[in-house]
């Protein structure tokens, strides 16, 4: 590192020893910014450099022949036609996995080629998921998970999820640990806080049923032995015009062949959801419900999502929101550019 460091000294004519004040004198301004830029490239690269490191180089083999065992089994779990093939290939990728997770310092080791199995990591590094769907048939199919909590000495400390939503007919009203855990396969994890405590919502896929999906948002937190704890009374419907009880999860289903959008948006903050309709008008039936293309959304607010019922009657904070440029300006006189811009736009496509 310090090689590197005197390496850029040389290329910028300075001394190793100066100090900032003769820097500035000997190189300019841009150069400047271009070293302290290149510094924390630096720094970036040898903070990864550093977590690599923690993995030995004899227990990265082991874990690269391992993962070269995983991805084979994970495709199979997938794409085997036949049933019991695919539950033998679940079997052992779960004792597989294991295995390579018993390495010391597995924390650090992404097993990026697994292809099919969600593996996130939580926003402050503190734990990561693993979690994946086992089809059975189309009609029945269950979702695996496993937590992997960071440690000190790089030892395992592995949680693992047992899916009972088979036995669930209602989940939205209790909370629950690893023992009886809603499915889902994970796709995004948002930390918050509230009165000094971590929140983590899970926000997954639920390869439902042979007629419709779901996607859900679970809170988790950790209780004082460390333990998952899945759920509780944060998702409030009180701004709504009509008043729904507080819900311990949120559950999205939707006809099979539909799209539905849920995910979290860094720049407003906010989780987006599709707003559905039955397209038959069967309310009762799930499986008949796609979008309307209008859209909802929760805000995290003292320790709770509050239901906003419609995203675009809802105020953003400024430079959030969806909106062009108008092709008024505030005073209501034309926009010149933008009609510029327009007269352009239709030129090209007439051409």
């Amino acid at each position: 590192m310090l090689t590197l460091l005197d390496g850029f000294y040389r290329y910028y004519g300075l001394d190793s020893t100066v100090t900032s004040c003769d820097m500035l004198n000997h190189i300019s301004l841009k150069k400047f910014i271009q070293l302290l830029a290149l510094s924390i490239i630096l720094n970036t690269l040898f903070s990864q450099l550093c977590v690599a490191q923690k993995i030995s180089p004899v227990d990265r083999k082991k874990l690269n022949e391992k993962e070269d065992s995983l991805r084979q089994l994970a495709s199979d779990i997938i794409l085997d036609s036949l049933t019991a093939s695919r539950m033998r290939s679940d079997s052992l990728f779960v004792k597989t996995l294991i295995r390579a997770l018993q390495i010391k310092n597995s924390f650090y080791y992404p097993f990026d080629s697994v292809q099919g199995v969600s593996k996130l990591y939580s926003p402050d590094s503190t734990f990561r998921i693993f979690s994946w769907n086992i089809s059975f048939d189309d009609y029945y199919s269950r979702q695996r998970g496993a937590i992997q909590l960071r440690t000190n000495d790089g030892s395992l400390k592995l949680v693992a999820l047992r899916d009972c939503s088979e036995f669930t007919p209602d989940a939205i009203d209790s909370i629950r640990t690893k023992i009886n855990w809603i499915g889902a396969v994970y796709y995004d994890i948002v930390k918050t806080s509230y009165n000094g405590k971590n929140y983590y919502t899970l926000i997954g896929f639920d390869n439902n049923s042979a007629m419709s999906n779901k996607k859900w948002i679970e809170v988790m937190t950790f209780d004082q032995k460390n333990e998952p704890v899945f759920g509780g009374q944060y998702f409030n419907y009180q701004q709504d015009s009509v008043k729904r009880t507080t819900q311990y999860r949120y559950s999205l289903e939707y006809k099979k062949e539909a799209r539905a959008i849920l995910k979290y948006d860094e720049d407003s903050k906010l989780i987006i959801v599709d707003h559905l309709i039955s397209e038959s008008d069967e309310p009762d039936n799930k499986w008949t419900y796609v979008p309307d293309g209008d859209y909802e959304a929760f805000k995290w607010q003292n320790g709770q999502w509050m239901h906003i019922d419609k995203l675009y009657n809802y105020k953003l904070e400024e430079g959030h929101a969806p909106v062009g440029d108008p092709l008024l300006d505030t005073k209501g006189n034309p926009n010149e550019k933008k009609l510029e811009e327009k007269s352009e736009q239709n030129k090209v496509r007439k051409n």
